[in-house]
């Protein structure tokens, strides 16, 4: 089964139920939010007499909870310990993040692994190891999932290398899982033309089981550019058709793909997206 969707807004007013409707609006039957701004730390309470509306909406449109993915905020990094109030800070606001999915009723949970900033790839992998270790301490049933990065900087995570490694130190392996991203493995140096290849690489260092969520991104960089520049569905240089045979790889099939694209101009392009990935025919004429 097909499961497409995009971000979302989650404001303190409607909270899920205001994301549903947005993603209904799109034609979506997934979508994915922050549950507060990605940059900051400020959070509503979660008001369980709208969740439990937004979940009776979902049925009715055949959405299921399980299937909707929440992502971590940017200000998290696990990675670098050298300020050690800032590294315990992004522990326990990791772990407010996930009894936060938890009350929701959210399953999976997408975390940036993080970006050593100067102390090394081998050294930024251990504190990663060791935080994830430490939010799993409370039995939650949130599975965490590390996303493929680009590259940028000393981001972690840009190689399947790296991400298995991490995986490999996590206590409890059905606490963690993978989040592919189209553009940040297109810029790490994948060639997403060459897409089962990828999966056949990914499927001997990790395991296919691990991934449960795929952003879909176009790129505005060419391959192996460490840059993160995501881009419209078949206006960058991953181009349409190879973004469609990852929608539609049999095997990543029954999991959400997502769509972080930019907007255009002030306006979401989703709507649009979506209708062009269902009819796997290219609009030219969205931008």
């Amino acid at each position: 089964m097909l499961l497409i969707g995009s971000h979302v807004n989650f404001g303190s007013k409607d909270q899920l139920l205001g994301s549903l409707n947005i993603a209904l609006s799109y034609g979506a039957n997934t979508f994915m939010f922050y549950t507060g701004a990605p940059q900051n730390t400020l959070r509503s309470k979660i008001d369980d007499s709208i969740t439990k509306e937004a979940i009776l909406k979902m049925e009715e449109n055949n959405m299921k909870l399980e299937n909707i993915i929440v992502h971590a905020p940017y200000i998290i990094n696990l990675a670098n310990n050298k300020d050690e109030s800032k590294y315990d800070f992004s522990i326990r606001f990791l772990k407010e993040e996930v009894k936060r999915c938890e009350k929701i009723g959210i399953k999976y949970l997408v975390l940036h692994p993080g970006s050593h900033v100067g102390i090394g790839v081998e050294e930024g992998i251990i504190n990663i190891i060791y935080a994830l270790n430490k939010v799993n301490e409370e039995n939650q049933n949130v599975i965490i999932l590390l996303e493929t990065m680009a590259g940028k900087g000393t981001e972690i995570g840009t190689y399947f290398e790296q991400l298995k490694t991490i995986i490999d130190g996590v206590n409890d392996k059905t606490k963690i899982g993978v989040c592919l991203d189209t553009c940040h493995l297109n810029d790490a140096g994948y060639d997403i033309s060459n897409f089962e290849q990828i999966l056949d690489d990914f499927d001997k260092i990790i395991g296919l089981s691990y991934v449960h969520c795929v952003h879909v991104n176009d790129s505005k960089n060419e391959i192996g550019a460490h840059k993160d520049r995501h881009e419209n569905i078949g206006y960058g240089t991953i181009g349409f058709n190879n973004l469609i045979n990852v929608i539609y790889c049999p095997r990543l099939d029954n999991i959400p793909k997502i769509l972080e694209t930019p907007w255009i101009g002030e306006n979401p392009p989703y709507k649009e997206e979506i209708e062009m990935i269902r009819n796997k025919k290219f609009n030219s004429k969205l931008k």
